[in-house]
């Protein structure tokens, strides 16, 4: 078990992105096309935060072309390039699942006064 741990000591990011629930954010994903690879922009609210250690993920929702899009992060992976924190968000929930069933402004998140 000692070795396990000593392995995932290794790959946990000594900067990991400070976020919370409920922040807007900008996720930078590496996308391998071929040999190719370039970054791609996933922006949107953080709407759950799971587990810890070197397999902590966050899910990322959005709202695209009427359609709501979530996507889920693990906070240590090498094609995260970077996570850009957009606005804070103000909420008083660990997870943010009724965003799911609101539409519109509704299902907006306040944000929070600096």
């Amino acid at each position: 078990m000692d070795a396990l741990k000593l392995i995932a000591q290794d790959c946990i990011k000594a900067e990991a992105p400070a976020l919370d629930i409920g922040d807007t954010v900008k996720v930078h994903v590496k996308i391998k096309e071929g040999e190719r690879e370039r970054i791609q922009v996933f922006e949107g609210t953080v709407i759950a935060k799971k587990h810890g250690g070197i397999s902590e993920t966050f899910t990322v929702r959005r709202v695209a072309h009427g359609c709501g899009v979530e996507r889920v992060f693990p906070v240590h992976s090498p094609n995260i390039d970077k996570v850009e924190l957009v606005r804070k968000g103000r909420v008083r929930r660990a997870k943010l699942y009724y965003l799911r069933d609101r539409v519109g402004k509704a299902a907006k998140v306040k944000e929070a006064i600096r």
